[in-house]
């Protein structure tokens, strides 16, 4: 932790040469709160959905239609009993900037995804936090909480996110197998 103006303050996790309203596809983890069990269990090899869990899978399947300002498309995705992955793909809007210059001899995943080059070069610009990944995750964990608290009054999340930018095409596919395999890994790890 370093301080500022002499108080410590948390470090942010983001990467910090990236502009995270950037066209591209994202790789999110967020967890609840102490990694509790809110969103249902692991039976037979199938993530069991509670109430809350639906509510979860939901708020994610409605995060598209919700902002389509931000041209937003979801890539594979899973709820798990305390956490959730997904890969979330910002397309070209008027709030990022699609005319990031090529970047030769990278197979960015952003050609297939959204028809702009990674640019590994884009410099992270302060200012208001909207219209960003920031933005959305803010948005999708406040709905869950509110509807999740009518049925669970505990229900939490932990305070941050984490994140990868998904630089190219074989890393799309390596963490959509990764997605799709964590209900499988979880049994294997509680044995």
């Amino acid at each position: 932790m370093t301080k500022f103006r002499d108080k410590y303050r948390i470090e942010s996790n983001r990467w910090e040469y990236w502009d995270y309203k950037n066209p591209g596809a994202y790789f999110i983890t967020i967890c609840t709160k102490h990694r509790q069990h809110f969103f249902g269990t692991i039976e037979g090899g199938r993530m069991i959905l509670n109430e809350v869990g639906s509510i979860a899978r939901a708020e994610w399947k409605r995060t598209p239609k919700i902002r389509k300002d931000m041209n937003l498309t979801l890539g594979e995705f899973v709820i798990m009993p305390d956490h959730m992955h997904g890969i979330i793909i910002i397309g070209n809007n008027e709030y990022n900037t699609p005319e990031i210059p090529s970047n030769p001899g990278r197979d960015a995943m952003h050609r297939v995804s959204t028809g702009v080059d990674l640019e590994t070069d884009s410099q992270k610009r302060f200012g208001p936090q909207r219209k960003n990944l920031a933005s959305i995750i803010r948005g999708y964990k406040s709905a869950v909480t509110i509807h999740s608290r009518k049925i669970n009054p505990e229900f939490c999340w932990q305070s941050n996110y984490h994140d990868r930018v998904i630089r190219n095409y074989r890393e799309y596919e390596s963490i959509a197998d990764y997605i799709l395999d964590n209900v499988r890994r979880w049994e294997l790890d509680t044995k």
